[in-house]
């Protein structure tokens, strides 16, 4: 087994001509970067990602979703409900049915852009 590689510049480094302050002030702030990741965060959960790839082929209820990814309406709900949260889906009532959907294609382009990066290997 090797050693991990030190993640440090070699002592002749003396740093890219960007100045460290000025780089900082590009970043995104702290509420952007913590939205950010919660969003990967949410990408991160097997189950949550198979009902992110049900929903961006079609509008389902939770009653579809608990059939499709062989689990309870309860553990649906639940996901559904922290998705929502974040933004990741939203619904809409029809009658007492309630169907779910991808909040807005850029939901989509991030799922289905990590879905292709991952075939693509």
């Amino acid at each position: 087994m090797e050693p991990a590689a030190l993640e440090e510049c070699d002592n002749t480094c003396n740093g890219s001509e960007l100045e460290p302050e000025s780089m900082a002030l590009i970043l995104p702030d702290r509420g952007t970067t913590d939205k950010m990741a919660e969003m990967f965060k949410a990408l991160g959960d097997p189950t949550r990602v198979r009902m992110i790839y049900a929903l961006s082929q079609r509008e389902l209820c939770v009653h579809d979703l608990s059939s499709i990814l062989d689990m309870g309406q309860s553990a649906v709900s639940h996901q559904l409900r922290y998705l929502r949260n974040l933004r990741i889906v939203k619904r809409r009532k029809e009658g007492k049915t309630v169907y779910y959907s991808l909040n807005d294609a850029h939901v989509e382009q991030i799922f289905l852009q990590t879905h292709e990066h991952i075939r693509h290997e």
